[in-house]
């Protein structure tokens, strides 16, 4: 299923009609691997973050932060590891129609913001949390962005079969 209109993007179109696109289109198991993969992936990043954010919200506020830490962002890490580069794959099967979808923008964003959120975190009220030992009002706001942003990626990621 091609999609190489004349408003699609020339990458895009070299994308979908690579051997890449092709594999993924054609294999009756490599598609379904992948996705399964995606899933496991975001799985790991997303309940990792929520995690952490709960407890940046209050959620087992005896539980200690930088060990818990420790434990939950190299396994976010590692969802993100595993995520894009699977997301990056079936993206390939349909770039063009999928690019213009805007339930794949909307994920994208939202990863995007989490991701930017993540890194201003760490620049920021982390920095402060390790150094006093307690949990800041940025640091609060900071969980509640990072809710939303992945809570938006798994929806609109989810969406994009529908629009």
């Amino acid at each position: 299923m091609e999609h190489t209109g004349p408003d699609a993007h020339p990458w895009l179109v070299a994308l979908e009609q690579s051997g890449l696109g092709v594999a993924m289109r054609q294999s009756l198991l490599l598609y379904p691997a992948v996705e399964i993969l995606h899933i496991f992936g975001f799985v790991l990043l997303v309940g990792s973050i929520v995690g952490f954010d709960l407890r940046m919200l209050g959620l087992a506020a005896r539980l200690p932060v930088a060990p818990f830490a420790r434990h939950v962002v190299p396994l976010a890490m590692l969802g993100f590891c595993l995520a894009a580069p699977m997301g990056l794959l079936l993206f390939a099967t349909e770039a063009t129609s999928i690019a213009a979808n805007t339930a794949f923008r909307f994920k994208l964003t939202c990863i995007a913001i989490g991701l930017l959120n993540a890194a201003a975190f760490h620049l920021g009220p982390w920095r402060s949390l390790l150094q006093r030992g307690e949990v800041t009002m940025a640091a609060k706001l900071g969980a509640v962005v990072s809710l939303l942003a992945w809570s938006g990626a798994i929806i609109g990621g989810r969406l994009i079969a529908y629009l």
